[in-house]
């Protein structure tokens, strides 16, 4: 027993939260980052728990840490050089992609630059078959030759990808032991050990990607892991994952491309806690943070999970949250485009200079600024007392889109809060659409430092009838690392027939995933506790093109059911397409064991019961919305009680964050402190 601590990692602030185990006590803080000098914000945040809450490194039984360093590296393309080796005779492979293009009917439309440009792509003499057999020897000659020309272009490693090493890896691996003979100070990974699926272009991919991050992934980690020992830390750092899980960090510097969706990922299982504990099992999440704005669905209260998963212009083929991103973040800047059109983002003031309110020295106008200047902001401190917002200084940036647009400061302050929302509005009904889901039907969860502030005018366009606003809405993301459990996902192609005959070939292959997992669990991230085992299947009718994802019963696979199985894919396609033939012969292309650690769980202490009627007003605030200014109450989060309820309009402040709720909302503290929004009917 002791305290564990989660960490986020955003564009504008580093978040904290802290568990203590014995008091049973959840507390958080916020940190402003500092872009010049990484990893200082996190040593400062260190300290703060030491002299706030009286917790000393030593004490820290946990530390799970969400990053954007992975993400990040891919979208600004600061990333490894690098050559890819592969099969000679496919060098094209990443080059001719899925020969789609982003957008069908757009004839503006272009495909992203690949990782690695067609001069630092060699080919070498090998060919394996598709059923594992070897055609051609592997010819190491033309393997050094090819790793020769890759030092000549001076790159920092080799990504290694020949056909067909999903179904026998063996030429790879021996591409592996030459590099290192030949280029020891070269780094090295192969496709069918990174994820080993058929299909060339989205097995090289994945490899190029975990490649591409890889140096500044092993760099970051470096410094995280000698940075907290050398604070005193003992407890061996986790890192949160694409996938939901966490895993240590000392494994993360190899398996990068699994947490090149940490820091989001955090972000929707944190909310899917939160959500659960509350009661409503069907959920949109919001998180608005200084940089973007996520958005991400929670079914029965589980989150939605896919592939393909795109990060920059780039797909990433391997199980990830499923979270749609747009660039309107709480530091988003606005401006006004060559034609008088006012636009806001996707460029962020970061926390360096910030939005201009915080008095850093930004001069550009943001989505905060524009909450300042409507009123929303500047009567508290911000980020647990790190700073009050300047009004001044906002209405000065904003002051600079109103002149040319002739417009007065508060209305192209809403007009900057309006617009930020209509580009959640069409990215919130394209994610739906995909789930032919209803938001009317779900509740917003919304949270980070500025997703309370938006997410209440968003419902109101959404037409949803429910917002749940969390206690400590914007650490959600760094709470979402505590409630993580240790995961990793296990995949094989299989390529059987879904029939008896095929039962035995099931049956193995299942049970070497599944003592490839609790390897992976017991001996490479020391878990000791009772593992969960989720098995899922890639599924067709023989002669399809694309599969379907399937969840499987375990007693199916230690059955070997094929029956069973089939049936699944049956009732699966038919509720995706409204039609199955149960004649028609199905194939189990992949199999998937997703290998779980649970880990233990925070228990949220409930508030005593508030006394009789609504909450104490701590001030009257003026604002402006609706093209009108309005006079209504700021409440103190602190203060509030559970069972209290009142009304909007009214602005809720706390340590680390402003929620504003417009008319038409009711509001109820539950029995944890979240705030349960009721729209009007």
């Amino acid at each position: 027993m002791g305290h564990r601590v989660g960490v986020d990692i955003g564009g504008t602030f580093i978040d904290f939260c802290l568990w203590d185990e014995v008091a049973e006590e959840l507390h958080s803080l916020k940190v402003l980052t500092t872009p010049d000098t990484p990893g200082a914000e996190l040593l400062r945040g260190l300290d703060l728990l030491e002299e706030r809450h009286g917790v000393k490194p030593a004490d820290i039984t946990s530390f799970v840490h969400g990053t954007t360093v992975g993400i990040n590296t891919v979208i600004q393309r600061k990333g490894a050089n690098m050559a890819l080796l592969t099969t000679e005779r496919f060098e094209d492979v990443i080059e001719l992609a899925r020969l789609r293009m982003p957008e069908a009917y757009s004839l503006f439309s272009s495909r992203g630059a690949p990782l690695v440009p067609r001069d630092r792509i060699f080919g070498v003499s090998e060919r394996i078959l598709s059923d594992g057999s070897v055609e051609g020897d592997l010819d190491d000659a033309s393997v050094v030759s090819a790793i020769k020309q890759a030092k000549a272009k001076g790159v920092e490693g080799i990504v290694v990808s020949l056909l067909n090493a999903y179904r026998n890896p063996a030429h790879e691996a021996r591409v592996v032991e030459l590099v290192r003979e030949h280029a020891p100070d070269l780094f090295v990974f192969r496709s069918s050990e990174v994820w080993p699926v058929i299909r060339e272009y989205e097995r090289t991919t994945t490899a190029l990607i975990n490649g591409y991050v890889h140096p500044r992934i092993r760099d970051y980690l470096d410094r995280l892991i000698e940075g907290l020992r050398g604070r005193g830390v003992t407890a061996q750092p986790l890192i949160t994952k694409s996938n939901g899980g966490i895993m240590a960090a000392e494994l993360g510097k190899t398996a990068c491309v699994g947490m090149v969706l940490s820091g989001t990922a955090s972000g929707v299982m944190g909310a899917a806690w939160v959500a659960r504990e509350a009661g409503l099992p069907q959920v949109i999440t919001l998180d608005i943070g200084g940089t973007s704005a996520d958005v991400a669905l929670i079914i029965d209260g589980k989150p939605q999970f896919g592939l393909g998963e795109k990060i920059g212009d780039l797909p990433l083929y391997i199980p990830s949250v499923a979270v749609s991103s747009i660039g309107d973040g709480g530091g988003s800047v606005a401006w006004v485009d060559g034609f008088g059109v006012l636009k806001v983002g996707p460029e962020s003031a970061g926390s360096s200079p910030g939005p201009a309110c915080y008095g850093r020295g930004g001069t550009r106008p943001t989505i905060t600024d524009a909450f300042a200047v409507c009123g929303f902001l500047g009567q508290h401190d911000l980020a647990y007392g790190a700073f009050r917002p300047d009004v001044a200084l906002a209405r000065a940036a904003i002051e600079t889109v109103a002149t040319p647009m002739g417009l007065g400061v508060e209305q192209a302050a809403e007009a900057i809060i309006r617009i930020a929302l209509s580009g959640m509005f069409v990215e919130v009904n394209k994610m739906v659409a995909r789930y032919g889901i209803d938001p009317r039907d779900f509740a917003l969860l919304t949270f980070g430092g500025a997703g309370p502030m938006l997410g209440c005018f968003l419902a109101r366009e959404l037409g949803m009838a429910r917002v749940l606003i969390p206690a400590r809405p914007g650490v959600v993301s760094a709470l979402g690392g505590l409630v993580a459990d240790v995961k990793n996902d296990f995949i094989r192609t299989l390529f059987i027939n879904a029939e008896a005959a095929d039962a035995p070939a099931l049956a193995r292959e299942a049970a070497a995933l599944e003592k490839q997992g609790l390897a992976w669990l017991r001996d490479e991230q020391g878990f000791t506790g009772a593992a969960a085992a989720f098995w899922f299947a890639d599924m067709r009718y023989r002669g399809q093109s694309f599969e379907i994802e399937v969840q499987l019963n375990p007693a199916w696979m230690n059955a070997a059911d094929m029956p069973a199985i089939a049936e699944a894919f049956h009732r699966a396609h038919e509720g995706i397409y409204d039609f199955c033939d149960r004649e028609a012969p199905v194939q189990i292309v992949n199999l998937r064991l997703v290998m779980e650690g649970p880990s233990p769980k925070p228990s949220l202490r409930r508030l005593p019961p508030a006394a009789d009627g609504p909450p104490e007003v701590a001030q009257m605030l003026r604002v402006f919305f609706d093209d009108a200014w309005h006079d209504v109450p700021l409440y103190r989060r602190a203060a509030l009680g559970a069972g209290q309820v009142f009304n909007g309009p009214c602005v809720v402040a706390q340590d680390d964050t402003t929620s504003c709720i417009p008319p038409g909302f009711t509001a109820r503290v539950d029995a944890t402190g979240n705030i349960i929004l009721e729209a009007a009917e």
